[in-house]
């Protein structure tokens, strides 16, 4: 059985999931991805602890796969982006939800949709547009409400 690292292991399985293997991990991730950015907003959307996030989100800046960048002065403020290496992870985490969607579904349908940000079309999974085929990256997709996702 694995302990709580994966030291020892010659396998690049394990040596990603010593940087994104932890479960809040891939949920802050999520949320950066789906546009939230400042420390607040992702204690609110997540539910975490400040100190489990702020531990998380350190973590993810050492590895850089997030950049911190100030946006206030007084006091202190900072947003969190994906870096290239965080945007790498976009397809990852897409597919984990595809995943989820099709294997513990919400009876309503699927919370979120990713659809290319130019046309409007659905993505596949292929990351391509379904609508005008193009080959699409991180940046090309949005995210917009899914029936499954409860109305507030």
């Amino acid at each position: 059985m694995l302990g709580r690292d994966y030291a020892g292991q010659v396998c690049s399985i394990s040596r990603t999931l010593e940087v994104v293997g932890e479960r809040w991990t891939l949920l802050v991730l999520r949320d950066v991805v789906l546009g939230r950015h400042r420390f607040d907003e992702l204690v609110d959307s997540l539910g975490v602890t400040r100190t489990v996030l702020s531990r998380r989100l350190s973590h993810l800046v050492d590895e850089g796969v997030l950049e911190r960048t100030a946006y206030q002065q007084r006091p202190e403020r900072y947003a969190y982006h994906l870096t290239d290496k965080g945007r790498a992870l976009t397809p990852v985490i897409a597919h984990l939800m595809w995943w989820g969607d099709t294997y513990y579904p919400e009876p309503a349908g699927p919370p979120r949709l990713l659809v290319h940000r130019s046309c409007g079309g659905p993505v596949t999974g292929r990351f391509a547009c379904e609508a005008c085929g193009d080959q699409l990256r991180a940046g090309d997709i949005a995210t917009e409400p899914g029936p499954g996702l409860p109305r507030t």
